[in-house]
């Protein structure tokens, strides 16, 4: 018999409702039980408020909670199983309690759900292919509107049928490759040209899949936002800075150098771009051990920034610690550095001029971190992110974006067998050594959506997902 599981399925923390989720075949049986004076015939997909106990059966059953129950009748279900929901109360102590009487229920079978493990009934019944299951966390874990309404669409099935109209074309060609196989009327040499339909239509297979590889940067930064690492000097105003973009205290700011002693990380948007924000410790020569370890994670967060925002005093003349961390970030794209010349309040010492000297073609923004300047600064430094990484064009309800790397992965992989494919068939080789290459590219497609995907594979996947989903 199959198990039946158990898990909270809202997040843990107080709240006005709270959700114990049940599936499989004690649902209904669950639901009589733990349900005082629960009806006899339960009419799936309505809802029954009642009080929840441990054994409706006992004269004095003690009452835990009082709530909503909803059972829904297989396959008309999220797992494509029997579901029971009991709705309480938004307490952890409440619904710890109501988990506790379904899992010590006596009925046989019942255990407590893995992580994702509902997910992975909803895959494994057909209720949704692995690549809806996959945006189902994309949506739980969601960053922005924009990530937001890519997970969406994909949960929704925009990508699978754009991998399954792949798939369709490449299967033709994997058909007409078979037949030249099983029936060839003569061997071709590369000059013959008896190839070029097959070509022709590997190309324009490999054209869709590059399509959506080309879509991979964007997925990246709608789906983990742009790490932006904030560098400069000690004392230049960095932690002030975040803070105002922030728009609270985050970081500790003083006058004293060397505050900041590790990177701080903070999620926002800046100009409908989601991004990860990162302050630093300020990069100069010390002795202090602690100071150093932070100063190596700057240069190592640099390393691997999509944008640094480089905070100057502009009340001090450019010297030599100034000289360091621009030697750090000059190797970037100029398009991904954005320059803040800070305490103009103080006076100007910096010109705009002497820092196209050393950065040429960066984009710059003058301000002071000091009262309402705050509120400007960060105004300042949205607009230019949100210029910098321009995402208001993308139309996600027309066009898919890949965001998850192990389909990036599967892309890639199909995208070379494809080609090698059309470099066989060019090259005049036997076509049997092209419908090897096309056939691992029609693996790859498939297991992005779940087809010819080992339990190793769909563990990992679903071991990224919380109780409960």
């Amino acid at each position: 018999m199959a198990d039946t599981i158990a898990a909270i399925s809202t997040a843990p923390g107080e709240g006005g409702i709270g959700i114990v989720r049940v599936s499989g075949p004690e649902s209904e049986s669950l639901m009589k039980r733990l349900m005082l004076s629960c009806p006899e015939n339960i009419e799936p997909r309505h809802a029954y408020l009642g009080k929840v106990v441990k054994d409706s059966s006992e004269a004095e059953a003690e009452v835990i909670d009082e709530g909503i129950f909803l059972f829904m009748k297989a396959p008309a279900s999220y797992t494509g199983e029997d579901m029971l929901e009991i709705q309480g109360h938004g307490s952890n102590v409440s619904l710890k309690a109501i988990l506790a009487a379904v899992l010590e229920s006596g009925l046989p079978n019942v255990r407590m759900a893995d992580p994702g493990e509902f997910t992975k009934l909803a895959f494994l019944n057909g209720k949704m292919d692995l690549s809806q299951a996959e945006a189902v966390i994309d949506i739980i874990k969601a960053k922005s509107d924009l990530s937001l309404e890519i997970a969406e669409g994909q949960r929704a099935g925009r990508l699978s049928d754009c991998i399954q109209d792949i798939r369709s074309s490449l299967l033709d060609v994997l058909a007409q490759m078979a037949v030249d196989i099983d029936y060839p009327d003569e061997d071709y040499g590369d000059e013959s040209g008896a190839y070029s339909e097959l070509i022709d239509q590997l190309r324009w297979v490999h054209a869709d899949v590059e399509e959506l590889l080309d879509t991979v940067s964007i997925g990246r930064i709608a789906r983990e936002g742009v790490r932006a690492v904030i560098a400069g000097k000690p004392n230049a105003g960095k932690s002030s800075l975040m803070n105002a973009i922030l728009g609270e205290g985050r970081v500790i700011v003083t006058d004293v150098p060397g505050t900041t002693r590790d990177t701080v990380e903070e999620s926002a948007s800046l100009g409908g771009v989601p991004i990860v924000l990162v302050d630093t410790a300020g990069l100069r020569d010390s002795d202090d051990k602690v100071e150093k370890i932070g100063i190596e994670k700057t240069t190592h967060a640099i390393a691997g920034a999509d944008l640094v925002i480089l905070v100057l005093d502009g009340s001090q003349a450019l010297d030599e610690e100034d000289d360091k961390v621009i030697s750090y970030i000059g190797k970037m794209s100029k398009d991904h550095i954005l320059v803040v010349i800070n305490k103009e309040d103080l006076g100007r010492s910096v010109t705009e001029e002497a820092v196209l000297e050393k950065l040429p073609d960066v984009r710059i923004i003058s301000t002071s971190l000091v009262g309402k300047g705050s509120l400007d600064a960060a105004r300042k430094v949205s607009e230019a992110v949100g210029e910098m990484f321009d995402l208001s064009g993308i139309n996600v309800k027309e066009t898919n974006i890949v965001t998850n790397q192990r389909h990036v992965h599967l892309l890639r992989k199909a995208s070379v067998e494809i080609d090698e494919a059309i470099n066989v068939l060019q090259s005049g080789e036997p076509v049997e050594v092209a419908e090897l290459s096309a056939h691992y590219a029609y693996e790859a497609l498939g297991k992005i959506i779940g087809e010819e995907v080992g339990e190793e594979i769909l563990d990992t996947v679903f071991s990224k997902f919380c109780l409960g989903k």
